[in-house]
């Protein structure tokens, strides 16, 4: 094994500071920052006109040029939970804010900083995966309750490069660190994630952490509740 590749939301950190503090935080910011910023987010606002011309579950009109509907939009897929790319890139923008103020820190659990030094000694590579923008992961690394995790990780992916339950993105990160797939180790919580990165070819462990939802089938995939002895 070359590489680590790491989900984060209960994996190395808990799934209740993702609901309950990040998404409740870019939630209650989200009018007053496309207001501000409506000229600067056309990339972000281009992505959303597309996705709306394929939703199903929401009713109202889509008009890009106003901030109110805009942040509508963006309101209810933040309540749908949804693998937005351009929600998750205007959620790291307003999150980096609430970063560098101090009022937003990200909790880990308590092996994963050790786990990291470990690893990084041993010469592997470890990157992300999460379907919060590269940013929004980077920020969340920095600025931890143990301090700058950065320094340890090399790589970073979000779903620009595609949806985490499909084998092809897997195929793309494998690519991208220079290494085959059965040299990666992928840890996620989610079983589905996994089964798309063991059909490419990767190793697979599913994360069991406190508040992650419990287990209905038994898994296929190897069960860690820590990263020690994880190597």
């Amino acid at each position: 094994m070359k590489a680590i590749l790491l989900d984060i939301e209960g994996t190395t950190t808990p799934i209740s500071f993702v609901h309950k503090t990040l998404f409740p935080y870019a939630r209650a910011r989200v009018p007053g920052f496309v207001l501000d910023n409506l000229s600067d987010l056309k990339f972000e606002i281009e992505q959303l006109v597309q996705e709306h011309e394929t939703e199903s579950g929401y009713d109202r009109e889509f008009r890009p040029e106003s901030a109110n509907s805009v942040s509508d939009y963006l309101k209810f897929l933040i309540d749908q939970d949804r693998k937005s790319t351009p929600l998750k890139a205007i959620q790291g923008m307003i999150w980096r804010a609430g970063y560098e103020k101090g009022e937003i820190v990200s909790p880990v659990f308590n092996d994963v900083p050790d786990a990291l030094k470990r690893w990084k000694a041993a010469g592997k590579t470890i990157a992300i995966f999460s379907s919060g923008s590269v940013q929004a992961q980077q920020l969340l690394f920095k600025y931890t309750d143990v301090g700058d995790l950065t320094q340890f990780i090399s790589n970073y992916f979000d779903t620009n490069i595609g949806s985490k339950r499909n084998e092809s993105s897997y195929a793309v990160i494998a690519e991208e660190l220079a290494l085959l797939p059965g040299e990666i180790h992928f840890v996620s919580d989610i079983p589905v994630e996994l089964d798309a990165a063991r059909a490419a070819g990767m190793q697979t462990s599913l994360s069991v952490r406190p508040g992650n939802a419990p287990l209905r089938i038994d898994p296929v995939h190897n069960i860690v509740t820590t990263f020690d002895g994880l190597d």
